[in-house]
């Protein structure tokens, strides 16, 4: 198995090192290489997709981009007002805080994303006709690798149109260099009816359970693809289906809270990972490790809004040590200083050591899916859906040992007031794991921009004095809540239109 993976890697790794400079999505490796060489056994699919799965976690040799870690964490935090510069900050990263976001920032970049969807298409097309030179696989085993791809494929297309909004849907693999690299884009409508298409396909060919914790943690299961079903329901505004979506992972009986306890819950959830509240994480290991010690600890550019601690998790002054949030200070940050230790602390006390900086990225936990579901059922309405709605938070803020201060008093009729409240809840349950700006974006933008003020209010609580008033400005037009398309793609592809905004 070993052989396999270290020869489909080779593989992805041509996907790279052959691509000229015609396009984002020329990776294309020597014709033949992948279809007359390599796709043979089921054991071939397997490691293929094992490489998808790779591809996330960090980029190939020679190949400068960032990790897809990184640029989750960036597009998902950097304008959600919980995150400020830290003594290492690039330009680049400055210039997406402030708004000041040019087609020539090189964070606009979208090739890390297209890359692992090209690994995707190449599993989807290629993939079946390993039935005609394996007769070992079956019908389900050859469903189960399709599911994984599809759902990755579906949850990075979902990641770049709230991103970019329009963006090139590309379903075919790239392999040949006969193929067209001239693609227009579509728009964030299409991309999300696609996403779900996908989705719900891959649903249908979904494992429930792989038989051990690391893969029913680490890879595609219908719980996944479930959860991010309901996110993009929401997105869409389809919460009847957002909510069906939530209810086969909270009624499947394989997840739950872990009992609070602020000297076990931050180790076992986030330290250790793979715990009962996950249910997707990008596997990180002491061989493998993850961006975070260098960019949160070692080189720091990041760190968190200095009144973060009073503003979002609040602070008992009479007993600060003993009544706290359990996912404040010393779990989401360092509340003296403002350092993020989600994502190096190994208990509340100790940091992990470099060499031990194993902790994933969590792109769906428990929690989420609880709040998620608690948004549609306040979505639709109605008293008995606002009190479950209710509910929900209160669950989730029982079992974080919320503080009274951070608890709000809204009606069971009172859409929006939920809805505040679940925000609220969510930059307390998920700082800085890349959901904050897709979730004021998500928000603010339901029912034709309805809610467009509390991005406007963002920038007035977090925005730099000088800068406050550009930045409103800049927000009041829809279309500079999404990234422009980075100048290098404008050059090489001459069917992309730039973002109106940006030109």
């Amino acid at each position: 198995m070993q052989t396999k993976i270290k020869t489909i890697l080779a593989i992805l790794i041509l996907f790279v090192s052959a691509s000229s400079c015609d396009d984002y999505l020329d990776l294309r490796p020597q014709d033949g290489i992948v279809r007359d060489e390599f796709w043979k056994t089921k054991e071939d699919i397997q490691a293929a997709v094992i490489g998808i799965y790779s591809s996330m976690l960090s980029s190939p040799p020679g190949v400068g981009d960032l990790t897809m870690t990184q640029y989750l964490f960036m597009y998902g935090e950097l304008r959600g007002g919980m995150v400020v510069e830290d003594v290492f900050v690039t330009e680049d990263e400055r210039d997406i805080m402030n708004t000041n976001i040019l087609p020539s920032n090189e964070l606009t970049s979208w090739a890390a994303f297209y890359r692992t969807i090209n690994y995707c298409n190449t599993v989807i097309d290629l993939a079946p006709g390993v039935k005609n030179e394996d007769p070992t696989l079956t019908d389900k085993q050859l469903k189960h690798f399709l599911s994984e791809a599809l759902a990755i494929r579906g949850y990075l297309y979902f990641t770049l149109a709230r991103t970019f909004k329009d963006v090139p849907l590309k379903l075919t693999a790239t392999l040949s260099d006969q193929d067209n690299f001239q693609i227009a884009t579509r728009t964030q409508s299409e991309v999300f009816a696609q996403v779900i298409k996908d989705l719900k396909l891959a649903d249908e060919y979904a494992v429930e359970d792989y038989g051990d914790n690391a893969s029913n943690k680490g890879r595609i299961t219908t719980y996944a693809i479930n959860a991010m079903l309901a996110d993009v329901y929401l997105w869409t505004e389809d919460y009847p289906s957002a909510l069906a979506a939530t209810k086969k992972v909270t009624g499947s009986g394989k997840f739950k809270l872990i009992e609070a306890s602020a000297s076990t819950w931050f180790n076992t959830v986030f330290a250790k990972g793979n715990s009962t509240e996950s249910i997707f994480e990008f596997q990180y290991t002491t061989s493998n490790r993850g961006p975070f010690h260098s960019i949160f600890l070692q080189r720091p550019e990041f760190k968190a809004d200095g009144l973060l601690m009073d503003n979002v998790f609040g602070i008992d002054f009479d007993d600060p040590v003993n009544k706290k949030d359990i996912r404040g200070d010393r779990a989401s940050l360092v509340g003296a200083t403002g350092e993020i230790y989600k994502f190096t602390g190994l208990n509340s006390e100790d940091r992990k050591a470099l060499q031990d900086s194993d902790t994933h990225w969590f792109v769906y936990r428990y929690a989420d899916v609880i709040l998620m579901q608690a948004e549609a059922l306040a979505r639709i309405g109605g008293v008995d859906n606002g009190l479950a709605a209710i509910k929900n938070i209160t669950d989730i803020r029982t079992n974080r040992k919320a503080l009274a201060q951070t608890a709000q008093t809204v009606g069971a009729s009172d859409t929006n007031g939920i809805i505040d409240y679940i925000l609220a809840e969510r930059a307390r349950e998920f700082a800085f794991e890349g959901k904050r700006w897709y979730d004021l974006l998500r928000v603010s933008r339901a029912n034709k921009y309805e809610r467009k003020q509390l991005l406007i209010d963002l920038a007035v609580a977090t925005a730099p004095a000088n800068l406050q008033q550009s930045i409103i400005a800049k927000l009041r037009d829809s279309n500079s809540h999404y990234l422009p398309i980075n100048t290098y793609e404008l050059y090489t592809n001459k069917a992309l239109i730039q973002n109106p905004f940006y030109k």
